[in-house]
């Protein structure tokens, strides 16, 4: 019996519109509009694309999006200065650095200067380690798309053995850390794991963040297990994929993301979430992180 296929489009659709809501009750009741700012450098084409989609989807939930575009020879200092602008806008909420940026520029000076009160991206190390001791902060936004997406599933998590493949910071750290919140049992593997396949077959949630396309096959996966593909690669056809080999594994799992279309939408959902929650807590003059 094929998996259930769990679509990261629909899940944010619902949020979406929840979203929407609460942002014209704010501008009706505060008048208060949420605002990201969002800071793309160079012409990556993966970036101006990402940067489309979020731009559209704060446009779409009342959410005033600013971008503002530089040359990759913008200098550090430069970027330095447009943040400090930005961190001292009381109309702005939210502040996103598209990544990956030019390799004279120090990521974590970027990020380390935006203030964590408008670190919307979750990726600040303050919010990063408010996260880690279980206070309020601002979630990153993949890990907290994908907690959001099992959730939906009405599965416990409490006590399932959850195996995530991957340890960046954006992603594979972060969502072991929730899921550990959730009461699940974390194992993380990486490159440097022995014999792969008998650890990932064990879990009940199988979280693959590698960016290696269809790695994980049959072979790595228990039955019934649920499977969370976070990568998002394009094979020589140009074709997207992920770092499952969704159609294989659809039939040993119980529950499965697709590429694209899956965690993808709720990435960029959360972002907006994160964005109405820094308005929202300038509104309630509360200056503490919330998730």
């Amino acid at each position: 019996m094929s998996a259930v296929i769990v679509s990261g489009k629909d899940l944010a659709v619902e949020k979406r519109a929840f979203i929407k809501e609460k942002v014209s009750e704010l501008h009706t009741e505060k008048n208060i509009q949420p605002s990201l700012a969002v800071i793309l450098v160079g012409q990556d084409p993966a970036s101006q694309s990402y940067v489309r989609a979020k731009q559209k989807a704060c446009e779409e939930a009342g959410i005033r999006s600013i971008l503002e575009e530089y040359p990759s020879s913008i200098t550090q200092q430069e970027l330095l200065d447009r943040i400090s602008h930005f961190n001292g806008d009381a109309s702005v909420h939210g502040i996103l650095v598209q990544l990956p940026l030019p390799d004279h520029i120090d990521e974590l000076a970027v990020i380390e200067h935006i203030s964590p009160n408008k670190d919307v991206d979750g990726f600040h190390p303050v919010n990063i380690g408010r996260m880690m001791i279980d206070q309020k902060s601002f979630l990153p936004c993949t890990p907290y798309g994908i907690v959001e997406m099992i959730k939906s599933l009405d599965v416990a998590i409490s006590g399932k053995h959850v195996v995530v493949i991957g340890r960046s910071n954006i992603v594979g750290k972060p969502v072991g850390q929730l899921l550990l919140k959730e009461d699940a049992t974390v194992t993380y593997c990486h490159s440097r794991t022995r014999d792969l396949a008998s650890i990932t077959k064990q879990a009940d949630i199988l979280i693959a963040a590698v960016g290696r396309a269809k790695l994980i096959g049959p072979e790595y996966v228990k039955d019934g297990a649920i499977v969370i593909d976070v990568g998002v690669n394009r094979l020589e056809t140009g074709k997207l994929c992920g770092d499952v080999d969704f159609e294989s594994v659809k039939e040993k799992a119980s529950f499965i993301t697709p590429v694209p279309g899956g965690v993808g939408p709720m990435t960029i959902t959360m972002l907006l979430h994160n964005t109405l929650q820094s308005a929202q807590n300038e509104a309630s003059e509360n200056k503490t992180f919330s998730s």
